[in-house]
């Protein structure tokens, strides 16, 4: 990977120490400051020369010296704390010396609209190789697991970043988290969260970060994961439904598996509409969630349609927060009935 020089810099640790900058806990926020290790983790983002690079954020800049030094074509950087604007000037400046592009946005990623932060010019379709566009991000701990479902859920609709086809991520997640996404049946760690995945990218851990490279260190390990997204995902289904049964699936992990798919119907109901989606999905009801496969799972899913052709307001039933329950009428209408429990 070729990289350039930039104009010298202070270390990350004089730049907190300047700027009196220290993490916040409510932000779950980490730094890097090892700027070797830096480098390593932006290599396993692939080349970045010539291409154009959004890092979710970036605090004090670590990563981001690795990406500049990467001579991408543009880099977009994308933090919420705005403390850290005086560092990320400072870098901005540093790339635009040897002619380069940085742009700050200072905004909650979980707003971003991705699809305007890219030239159009750099639109692939989805069936081309990937296009010449890197997400990357050291994320915080209290907001990868749902950012991560924002996301795959507009790689599945190809939307945002995926307007412009099949962008790859490099992010970090907590050790278990980064060890679930990659948990294939019958591991122990296999959850909603890897199903998900894998549906619809093909992730890649490719190494653990000790909690001693960061400041604060946090009390577990670091995992980096780059996720490829699927030319073919492996479900047919829209992702809103398909995460749906996911859950509720693996809402008894060590239960066998019916036993979640039962809270997708009213209660009096319960057994007897669990039982024919696993007649429909010809699967055995005692199967333990990590034992499905995506297609067990799709399967299941496309039987739960079926069910809601027949009973659509059944699809209004929430066994966790609902006020109301869908209640069937012994001629098989749907009537719904105030919540008693």
């Amino acid at each position: 990977m070729s990289t350039i020089r930039l104009p010298p810099l202070p270390s990350i640790r004089d730049i907190l120490k300047i700027y009196h900058l220290k993490a916040m806990k409510e932000l779950s926020q980490n730094f890097i400051l090892n700027q070797n290790l830096a480098d390593k983790i932006i290599k396993k983002a692939g080349v970045l020369s010539d291409c154009h690079v959004l890092e979710i954020g970036p605090g004090p800049g670590a990563l981001t010296r690795s990406i500049l030094k990467s001579q991408p074509k543009q880099l977009i950087v994308v933090e919420k704390d705005k403390r850290f604007e005086p560092t990320l000037e400072m870098l901005v400046d540093a790339f635009a010396a040897v002619n380069g592009k940085m742009e700050i946005i200072f905004d909650d990623i979980m707003k971003i609209n991705m699809n305007n932060l890219f030239p159009s010019t750099e639109m692939k379709a989805w069936t081309e190789n990937c296009p010449r566009i890197k997400l990357i991000g050291n994320l915080p701990f209290n907001v990868s697991t749902p950012l991560i479902i924002k996301l795959l859920h507009a790689i599945s609709e190809k939307r945002s970043a995926w307007t412009f086809g099949k962008t790859r991520m490099t992010l970090t997640f907590q050790k278990e988290v980064a060890e679930r996404i990659i948990a294939q049946p019958l591991d122990k760690q296999r959850c909603r969260l890897s199903v998900m995945a894998q549906t619809w990218t093909r992730p890649i851990l490719h190494f653990i970060i000790p909690g001693t490279a960061f400041i604060p260190k946090p009390k577990v390990d670091v995992g980096l994961v780059t996720f490829i997204p699927l030319t073919v995902p492996r479900t047919k289904h829209e992702f809103t439904i398909f995460e749906k049964v996911t859950r509720h699936i693996f809402s008894f992990r060590q239960k066998y598996s019916i036993r979640g798919v039962e809270t997708l119907f009213p209660l009096e109901y319960r057994t007897e509409l669990a039982q024919m989606m696993y007649k429909l999905a010809d699967l055995n009801p005692q199967t333990r969630p990590i034992e499905l496969t995506i297609e067990n799972i799709d399967n299941l899913i496309s039987a739960y349609k079926h069910l809601l052709k027949k009973h659509p307001d059944i699809e209004l039933y929430d066994y966790r927060t609902s006020r109301r329950i869908v209640s069937l009428s012994h001629s098989k209408d749907i009537e719904i009935v105030e919540c008693v429990d």
